[in-house]
């Protein structure tokens, strides 16, 4: 029996993990061609099968029945064959968007919901949000000439179809936001279509992108104080009810928030600033040794590339020169998961650091008393200025920082509080 994924490029999906949580061992991913999806689908041997892009109205046709939701959506991401043969269509992307929505307390009854793109997801965010009550929906897309209307949906919900450069003249008024594109993605973040500054009545922002955590646009959900969600509590979710139609068998409600939590432990980055000195590297590694992940250290990164320790290069570039071959460094690192990375203490300068580190972390301050830290080999620390300096940066740590770690006994113990911090901060 064959259960799995089907997609065109499926490098960085999560089913595999989430399948084998809720039990199905068996779960496998499958990179399809065009040509290769017709074939695969009519395998006698495939019981299972969930479909994402660019599949999910490709396979229609291979059906020999459709749910309801499938056929009023227009898309299936859920394939079962029953016993006698015939291949079921299902849309399950319908229950895990709006477990997705709930979960974040955001409401679309009686407002006005920008979906961006067109693809099959936005034709279910469109049903969902159509079921929930929304007052006015408006469908985004790079394509669409003028403002039409397509008419009275159920209960009264108007939709509309709007140009990206018609949005913030047009519809500045949206209440909620959902991204359906694939921009902001790993690895082209922080990309975002639109800029939340011309949606000044927003009051929820969902995007249905996992990786990265953070995109360009919850990022900037974030910094005005907005609900939002990313779309791994979707997945888990439409996971969980394609699971159910797989094995016939019920599973509890209380499994979505274990394997969330499950996969935000395993994925998230440990991210770690501070002072030079204050012993960032050797928390981070001691921290990183009991957690079975990998550490990088951003100065050994710069030095490594350079070929040259960092005061030589401070020498004979300037500080300039580091701090972008610095911002590089980062802005690579940053889109990777499950590591603990420790940057140089004066990563928090530039403000254009901050995304990439917290796209897929939390960020920790190290902190240990002025007269502790170490100014060996730091070419801006002498016991003369770092009163200064750290007067100098204290915002800036405040601002990046999500919480502090102490570093004033053993570095084990720095650790130990570490981890601990970290594995207590779960969503």
């Amino acid at each position: 029996m064959i259960y799995g994924l089907i997609g065109e490029k499926l490098g960085h999906s999560y089913s595999r993990e989430i399948h084998q949580e809720l039990g199905m061992k068996s779960y496998e991913l499958y990179e399809l061609e065009p040509g290769q999806v017709e074939d695969f689908v009519k395998r006698p041997a495939v019981s299972g099968l969930n479909v994402t892009i660019p599949y999910k109205q490709t396979v229609m046709p291979f059906c020999d029945t459709l749910s309801e939701s499938a056929k009023t959506i227009g898309c299936v991401n859920t394939l079962v064959r029953d016993g006698a043969g015939k291949l079921h269509g299902y849309n399950t992307d319908y229950d895990g968007f709006i477990y997705m929505l709930r979960r974040a307390g955001i409401d679309p009854r009686g407002r006005k919901v920008l979906i961006l793109g067109t693809g099959g997801t936005s034709l279910t965010a469109r049903a969902a949000i159509r079921d929930l009550g929304a007052g006015e929906i408006v469908i985004a897309s790079r394509r669409a000439g003028k403002e039409e209307t397509e008419g009275d949906g159920d209960g009264g919900c108007i939709v509309r179809f709007a140009s990206y450069q018609d949005l913030a003249a047009l519809h500045g008024d949206s209440e909620i936001i959902v991204n359906t594109t694939p921009v902001g993605m790993y690895p082209n973040a922080p990309d975002s279509l639109i800029s939340l500054a011309d949606f000044p009545d927003c009051q929820g922002v969902a995007d249905v992108i996992y990786n990265p955590r953070l995109t360009g646009l919850l990022h900037q959900a974030a910094e005005k104080g907005v609900p939002y969600t990313d779309g791994l509590p979707m997945l888990v979710a439409q996971a969980k009810a394609a699971e159910e139609l797989f094995t016939g068998r019920p599973i509890a409600d209380e499994e979505l928030e274990r394997i969330i939590g499950t996969l935000r432990n395993a994925r998230e980055n440990i991210v770690i600033v501070g002072m030079p000195g204050s012993g960032k590297t050797s928390v981070g590694m001691a921290a990183a040794k009991k957690l079975g992940r990998e550490f990088v250290d951003i100065d050994r990164v710069v030095e490594e590339r350079e070929g040259r320790a960092i005061p030589e290069i401070f020498r004979e570039d300037g500080e300039a020169v580091f701090r972008a071959m610095e911002a590089a460094v980062i802005a690579e690192q940053g889109k990777r998961t499950g590591i603990v990375i420790a940057t140089g203490g004066g990563a928090v300068l530039s403000e254009a650091n901050y995304l990439p580190l917290k796209q897929n972390g939390r960020i920790f301050q190290i902190t240990r008393s002025l007269d502790q830290l170490s100014t060996d080999g730091r070419p801006l620390s002498d016991r003369n200025t770092l009163k200064e300096m750290y007067e100098q940066r204290r915002s800036c740590y405040r601002r990046f920082a999500d919480e502090i770690i102490e570093n004033d006994a053993a570095v084990e113990e720095a650790a130990l509080r570490l981890i601990a911090a970290f594995q207590g901060t779960r969503e």
